[in-house]
């Protein structure tokens, strides 16, 4: 019998993601930064506060931003868990709707500002079109520093231990770390997770000022330089995880696994007895074997 598993594109079984929050001027040196590496990034804006000097002005972000995502933020961020039902409906709604304006095509991310949430916040988004949000916070970055990992194997346990796994719910997305906990440690346990049969996902989130105010800008350098070299890493935005975790869902398979059909306009991918991968495009109906 066929053991099929779910692959990112082109068959690979790891994905990184990076978040940064506020749009402000130190992003172009980021984004210079990324663009070089190949690193894929979401950038999380605020379209009430571009009037500050310190933000970057809509008329460069089509051109900065181009091959990344841009996400809404808030339009002003408040702590948004703390304001009326209304209010919250119009920081989103119209900030959604100004990054639209700008970027011309449909926003469906958020980073909640100050890692302000609730489930009501999130049945906000989801009536507004937004199809994921990140919360404040690495989930994994003090124990695992706390451990002091260091050898391939152990590394290989982190990652088993849900280090680099993905969230059971998207409303309440947890990064793995923020760029000053462990960034570079993290990269090499992720870096070495081996084994096929699973899908890791590192996920880096922070502002691009505290690189600046940090002095540190050269960790981010040489963590997207070590990233680089990986056959085995899709570098996406967080939206393109969302979407494809959906395409590959819908997939279709017969109840003896001997063909599948792609009901979605884009491709999926799959893995058979973790050698062969396939790519099975949007609307084709494959047949399986091995």
């Amino acid at each position: 019998m066929l053991k099929i598993y779910k692959a990112f594109p082109g068959g690979k079984h790891k994905v990184l993601t990076m978040s940064y929050d506020d749009g402000k001027l130190d992003d172009r040196k980021l984004v210079s930064i990324f663009n070089k590496y190949g690193i894929r990034g979401t950038f999380n804006l605020n379209s009430g506060l571009i009037d500050q000097d310190i933000r970057i002005k809509p008329e460069e972000w089509v051109d900065l931003y181009k091959g990344h995502e841009v996400a809404t933020h808030t339009a002003t961020h408040p702590t948004i868990d703390r304001c009326p039902t209304i209010e919250i409906v119009e920081e989103i709604l119209s900030d959604r709707k100004f990054l639209e304006r700008i970027m011309g095509y449909p926003v469906r991310g958020h980073a909640y500002p100050n890692g302000s949430y609730s489930p009501r916040v999130e049945r906000i988004l989801e009536d507004l079109g937004i199809k994921y949000a990140r919360i404040v916070g690495d989930e994994y970055a003090s124990t695992y520093l706390a451990k002091q990992i260091q050898t391939d194997s152990q590394s290989q346990i982190v990652g088993d231990a849900n280090g680099f796994s993905f969230p059971t719910n998207f409303y309440e997305w947890k990064a793995t770390c923020h760029h000053n906990h462990g960034l570079l440690e993290f990269g090499k346990a992720f870096k070495d997770l081996k084994k096929k049969q699973y899908l890791y996902m590192m996920y880096v989130w922070g502002h691009s000022y505290e690189f600046t105010k940090d002095n540190n800008w050269n960790v981010i350098e040489e963590f997207c330089q070590k990233m680089a070299d990986s056959d085995d890493i899709w570098f996406a935005t967080n939206i393109e995880i969302v979407d494809y975790m959906e395409t590959y869902d819908k997939l279709q398979f017969a109840a003896d696994l001997s063909f599948v059909y792609n009901p979605s306009f884009s491709s999926a991918w799959i893995t058979i007895n973790n050698d062969k991968v396939m790519e099975i495009k949007g609307g084709e109906m494959v047949k399986l074997s091995y």
